[in-house]
């Protein structure tokens, strides 16, 4: 399939090249997201590119830090135009997002970050068209760099008034969405979804070294550090147990920080560190235990979503939404955060056998298929849409808890 271009248009309209055909049938929204990283939340949001159109919406996006998404995102066939904000308060952009939103036929604006809000949330105003705000993590508990959240947090804040409906990932940041004000018939919990694969065989024998992996954007609140002391610890006690890791590290410094760690802890030969790749799947089933030892700020981890779909059991920290789909015990083992101890003893819970490594792969499967699916957040978004483009009386929310588009299991 030919890849869409990139339209990158000057300010106004009469020199906008020619906008996409206009089908009557199908809706379009334009997905704002900022697209320097190819993580969970530009995953969903290529998802949604792949799968919308099949309940009657066209995605195009608009990308203001323009990088990674463009080169290696799946969704070729959506229109990509590239916005760029030179620095945190460059609103240059909103004036070609409205333009293009006018020429585009896009019917709502859907965006996905504090810095994708705040232009969206302008330009919703000058195309007059709707906004959806989608939130994938807590703001406020984003990074280790308090000034840096609280900033983003007073921005987010500020924008949401203008946005017809925040969609959380998660029940528990629908209730956080909630502790900051916002009415609960303003917010629908979609939890994220990933596509059903072909998983992985069973372990080929119990004498072979185990593969534990992990997949991120190496940062300080993905808890890397964690599990390097946690995979320390069981080397100490006998196992024989390898580390891969999947992903780049958001800077060189912290690379650097993490390369120190792994020579005090003696790791040089225990660990490979494979670098980013937009092929997870055959990443995944290198692994026989998959671990995610984030710290805090998870919505809905996608590669927790990934994991299971690949029929790799997981091991995750309690942390935000990883509860709501990681049912402790049942589909897979949940550690507390930054205890490498109570990690490793997790771990080694299911290499030793005390749990059935087979059993929690086929009940995570089944997790993952029933209610974590691509085509079910696709759908529920989509549901968003109508109710806000054709609003009707039975399409209220009403009061109380936040709206999920799936019942969690507790």
């Amino acid at each position: 399939m030919t890849k869409a271009p990139l339209l990158d248009l000057p300010v106004g309209d009469a020199s906008l090249s020619a906008p996409p055909e206009i089908t009557p049938e199908i809706l379009r929204v334009l997905h704002v997201i900022n697209g320097e990283h190819y993580s969970g939340a530009e995953r969903v949001q290529d998802l949604l590119a792949g799968t919308l159109p099949d309940f009657g919406f066209e995605v195009g996006f608009a990308s203001i830090k323009p990088g990674r998404f463009s080169e290696v995102r799946q969704s070729s066939q959506a229109a990509l135009y590239e916005i760029p904000m030179h620095g945190r308060f460059d609103l240059r952009p909103v004036r070609r997002l409205a333009s293009i939103v006018r020429q585009g036929g896009y019917r709502l604006l859907h965006a996905h970050t504090p810095r994708s809000l705040l232009v969206a949330s302008l330009a919703s105003r000058l195309a007059a068209v709707p906004l959806v705000y989608h939130v994938h993590s807590p703001t406020s508990r984003d990074s280790t760099r308090r000034w840096h959240n609280r900033l983003n947090a007073l921005a987010e804040r500020g924008c949401f008034p203008r946005a017809s409906r925040l969609i959380a990932v998660s029940q528990s940041l629908g209730r956080h969405l909630q502790q900051l004000g916002v009415s609960s018939d303003r917010i629908t919990v979609v939890p994220n979804g990933v596509p059903c694969r072909q998983p992985r065989g069973t372990r080929s024998g119990t004498s072979d070294p185990w593969v534990l992996g992990t997949v991120a954007l190496f940062r300080p609140r993905k808890g890397i550090e964690v599990l390097l002391e946690a995979l320390a610890l069981l080397r100490q006690d006998g196992w024989r147990v390898t580390l891969r890791a999947v992903g780049d590290f958001e800077t060189e410094a912290y690379r650097r920080e993490i390369e120190q760690v792994m020579e005090r802890l003696d790791l040089g030969d225990a660990v490979t560190w494979t670098g980013f790749t937009r092929d997870i799947g055959s990443e995944l089933v290198q692994m026989d235990l998959f671990v995610l030892p984030s710290l805090f700020g998870e919505g809905l981890p996608m590669v927790v979503l990934e994991a299971m779909a690949a029929g790799v059991p997981v091991v995750a920290t309690r942390v935000e939404g990883v509860p709501e789909v990681i049912r402790d015990g049942r589909d897979g083992l949940l550690a507390e955060p930054g205890d490498a101890h109570d990690l490793a003893r997790r771990m080694a819970h299911i290499i030793s056998g005390a749990a059935d490594w087979s059993e929690l792969r086929r009940a995570a499967l089944d997790r993952q298929a029933e209610g974590f699916s691509d085509r079910s957040m696709a759908e529920a978004v989509a549901e968003v849409y109508r109710e806000i483009l054709e609003p009707s009386p039975l399409s209220s929310h009403g009061s109380g808890a936040p709206v999920s588009r799936q019942v969690l299991g507790s």
